[in-house]
């Protein structure tokens, strides 16, 4: 197994040999690039390449990171790229990243790529939770990482959901509420419609400025032992080094600033760390790991380097830099500007377009209207004379139809006036019946009277008959005279009276007739009186809701009583009938007339 794995080594040595170049893809935040290097390219060779390709200059910050087991590892610049033990199978993949973080980003990066660099690495760190953010900074960051990416906020094209493939905000936070991803979305939208006006490198600015105050921002963290043998964390960055519990990476337990570090010396595996103060006791701590402890040397060194040159009159380069940074960020700022105010003009141009268009459009639309209006007008003055023709007609037919009507009218009246007078007869005649009626009545009365007086002087004369006969037998049998000698002028005289009576009761036959008719008129008066009746209560009914009982008058008030015990002049007229009180009839006959 051995000579076989050595064999194969032999065989990849023989090819590289052989082979004057290799491939290598570089990762950066932004993208991917591959190179062709040379075998005998060093780490300084290939990083020039990059940063070259980049356009970047302010390289300190950056190095070639890549994977080593269960750890990382940095490329070394005086050492040869393929003599690192870096994965042989081409092409070979580093990534390019910031090995050292600036005290103040926004006194320290210079160039727009610098920063971006940073701005990308330090967001992925923060999604990825190996920077701890809270929740209200995660909301303001991710507000600034969209400014960046999509420019000013439109309410017309920044609809609800163009954030939903977008990732802004730790799986951490997101979890830690019960928030729908919409209202996530309308929270970062409302902060991102506040950053109005601010270029991307604003905004990545301010993203860094805030991220850059983070408890955990530009802190590699390495596992260590004390000299009691108690785990801890050693915190390596800008400022200095710090010890934590490995259970707290937010807070150290002890710091030493890099100006107040003497010395930081390491053998075998031990770290000695000792202050400027010497009344102070150094500081021990060992990692168990050789390449840990290797990268903490590098890391250490290479931050306190850059703290001593922060310090530092800034070199010809950097204030070459800085100076073309300042122009070009003035040039920047007055092209944006310029920008500024002709997209402002463009849109006062596009507005007075847009409004002319209206206009246009409107006075289209009045145009079109008004010829419609005129073809219509056209239409309805034809239409209006062809009327004014009928009209007239109809005026004509009218004032004939009117001299009819006027004539018809006159003859109405003259009816009207000739049924009146009908109606007044026909009532004078009810009224005369009617007094004829009583009277009769009253002449029945007298006759039935006379009728009893009659009737009792027959029986006084056939009384006075009887006994004449009994006493002319007494005087017969007595007498010589016989009874056929009587003559016959001796009847009694009263019997004259029964042609009277034949006659009178011929009269008060006629009488009841008339009495009849006149029952009968009044009875067919009923009916109709009847009918009337139940269509007032019908209408009654009807309009029974809506009355207002407060507005009754009292005469309202007898009325319904009346109706409610079911009285009513003909009622009173049938009672009175019924029980035939004549006096009481007549006092009723002359309340009706």
């Amino acid at each position: 197994m051995a000579s076989a794995l050595a064999a194969k080594m032999g065989l990849n040595s023989l090819r590289r040999k052989q082979a004057k170049n290799f491939n290598v893809r570089i990762t950066t935040m932004d993208a991917d690039m591959e190179f062709s290097c040379e075998v005998k390219w060093k780490g300084k060779d290939l990083f020039d390449l990059v940063c070259r390709a980049l356009g970047l200059r302010e390289t300190w910050f950056f190095g070639f990171q890549y994977d080593v087991k269960d750890t990382v590892a940095w490329i070394k610049m005086d050492k040869k790229v393929l003599d690192h033990d870096v994965s042989k199978e081409e092409p070979i993949t580093l990534n390019f990243l910031a090995k050292f973080y600036p005290e103040n980003a926004e006194e320290e990066l210079v160039q727009d790529i610098t920063q971006h660099l940073f701005f990308l690495q330090v967001k992925n760190k923060i999604l990825e939770e190996e920077i701890y953010c809270p929740p209200e900074a995660s909301v303001l960051l991710a507000s600034y990482a969209v400014q960046a990416k999509y420019g000013d906020y439109d309410p017309n094209v920044h609809k609800l959901g163009f954030l939903a493939q977008e990732e802004l905000l730790p799986k951490r936070v997101i979890n830690l509420y019960q928030m729908t991803a919409e209202m996530w979305e309308e929270r970062i939208t409302s902060c991102y419609a506040e950053h109005r006006g601010r270029t991307r490198e604003d905004a990545e600015m301010e993203y860094l400025k805030i991220a850059q105050d983070l408890e955990m921002y530009g802190i590699n963290y390495f596992p260590i032992r004390n000299k009691k043998g108690t785990d801890l964390l050693l915190g390596v960055d800008a400022l200095g080094l710090h010890i934590y519990d490995p259970d707290n990476k937010l807070t150290p337990k002890c710091s030493f600033p890099w100006n107040e570090i003497r010395n930081i010396s390491y053998s075998d595996r031990e770290f000695a760390i000792k202050p400027l103060d010497k009344k102070t006791d150094v500081f021990k701590f060992n990692s168990s790991k050789l390449k840990v402890n290797k990268l903490i040397l590098q890391l250490c060194m290479g931050n306190h380097d850059l703290f001593l040159r922060r310090r530092r009159v800034d070199s010809l380069e950097v204030q070459q830099m800085k100076a073309q940074a300042r122009e070009e960020r003035a040039r920047k700022r007055v092209e944006r500007q310029r920008l500024e105010r002709e997209k402002h003009l463009r849109e006062v141009a596009e507005r007075a377009r847009d409004d002319l268009e209206r206009r246009l459009i409107q006075l289209q639309d009045e145009a079109h209207m008004a010829n419609d209006a005129l073809l219509r007008s056209e239409e309805t003055a034809d239409l209006l004379a062809e009327k004014a023709q009928i009209a007239e007609e109809e005026a004509t037919l009218l004032s004939q139809k009117a001299s009819e009507a006027e004539a018809e009218m006159q003859r109405i009246k003259v009816t009207a006036i000739r049924s009146e007078e009908e109606r007044r007869m026909m009532e004078q005649k009810m009224l005369e019946a009617e007094m004829m009626a009583l009277k009769m009545a009253d002449e029945s009365e007298r006759r039935a009277m006379e009728a009893d007086q009659l009737k009792q002087d027959l029986q006084e004369a056939r009384d006075s008959e009887r006994r004449a006969k009994h006493k002319l037998l007494e005087i017969t049998s007595k007498s010589t005279y016989s009874p056929s000698t009587v003559p016959g002028d001796a009847m009694p005289p009263d019997l004259s009276f029964s042609r009277e009576n034949l006659s009178f009761d011929f009269k008060d036959t006629d009488m009841k007739r008339l009495s009849m008719e006149i029952e009968k008129e009044k009875v067919e008066y009923m009916e109709k009186s009847k009918h009337l009746q139940e269509q007032l209560n019908e209408l009654k009914t009807e309009i029974e809701s809506l009355k207002l009982k407060e507005r009754e008058t009292p005469l309202d008030i007898l009325h319904n009583e009346n109706t409610e015990k079911g009285t009513s002049k003909h009622s009173n007229f049938k009672k009175v009938k019924k029980y035939g009180v004549i006096g009481e009839t007549e006092h009723m006959v002359e309340k009706e007339f």
